[in-house]
């Protein structure tokens, strides 16, 4: 299955994947700016925007390998949101010769459980979470997402689009949970310490705390990696500030620290 996707611009690829809670339209603001350097990707991951999800097995970075090869493209900077940056490190894991550097902004990871003071917040959220969407609720399950996610200075349009594109993807999602069989994701478990290609991984103050030790453990364990610590930003720095976001992205993919100087 090819994911949906936007292809835009010209030169070195750059491959942006979205959060759990939206699809590549988060990125709407980025583009056109980064398009006017770079080959700019945005896929709609399976379950998510106009990518269906249809009953089978399958992984995320096969689905990403066999876009960028439908694509002509060999490798790609590949920047990666909450669950796309999980996404983009198996990715790196499953294809490296697909990844030529990473940026995680406030990303997910498998190999980390919460601490004691963070799982109770992560458990309610999704126990709330299933309960709503078991009750047919998909207002309540779309509010509680954005209540969680959205920072309250993000903006009503950022609140508003949020919930826009998770409203999306619970109704692709629930619809392919009927299928028989359902889809069934290939797990690809990342070992930070053998990835090996240039990474910053960036981390907001206000995000969850789980998303905080998540991104100080890979600033950590992955080799050369770069951490930074966005002091506005809560769990969608892209969303909540994208002007802010896109000079760090050109400054990060031009490897030139000066190209915002006056």
């Amino acid at each position: 299955m090819l994911l949906s996707h936007d292809d835009s611009g010209s030169g070195d690829a750059v491959l942006l994947l979205h959060a759990g809670v939206a699809d590549r339209r988060m990125w709407d603001p980025l583009v056109p700016a980064l398009s006017h350097t770079f080959r700019v990707i945005r896929p709609d991951l399976r379950g998510f925007g106009d990518s269906p999800q249809p009953g089978e097995e399958y992984a995320d970075a096969d689905d990403l390998d066999a876009l960028l090869d439908s694509l002509g493209v060999g490798s790609a900077a590949v920047v990666g949101s909450s669950y796309g940056g999980r996404v983009a490190m198996e990715l790196a894991t499953a294809h490296p010769a697909r990844v030529s550097s990473l940026v995680l902004l406030c990303s997910a990871y498998r190999g980390l459980e919460p601490s004691a003071e963070d799982a109770p917040v992560l458990d309610a959220y999704g126990q709330e979470e299933e309960r709503l969407l078991e009750a047919g609720d998909l207002d309540g399950a779309v509010e509680l997402t954005a209540d969680t996610w959205v920072r309250p200075e993000a903006g009503q349009d950022v609140r508003e689009l949020v919930a826009t594109m998770q409203r999306r993807a619970y109704e692709v999602q629930l619809a392919a949970d009927e299928q028989d069989p359902p889809p069934s994701m290939r797990r690809i478990d990342v070992d930070p310490t053998a990835l090996s290609v240039d990474t910053l991984v960036v981390s907001g103050a206000h995000d969850l705390g789980h998303f905080r030790t998540i991104a100080a453990h890979l600033g950590d364990q992955i080799p050369g990696a770069e951490l930074v610590e966005l002091d506005w930003a809560g769990h969608l720095p892209s969303m909540e500030r994208p002007d802010a976001v896109l000079a760090l992205l050109l400054d990060v993919l031009r490897d030139d620290p000066t190209v915002h100087a006056p």
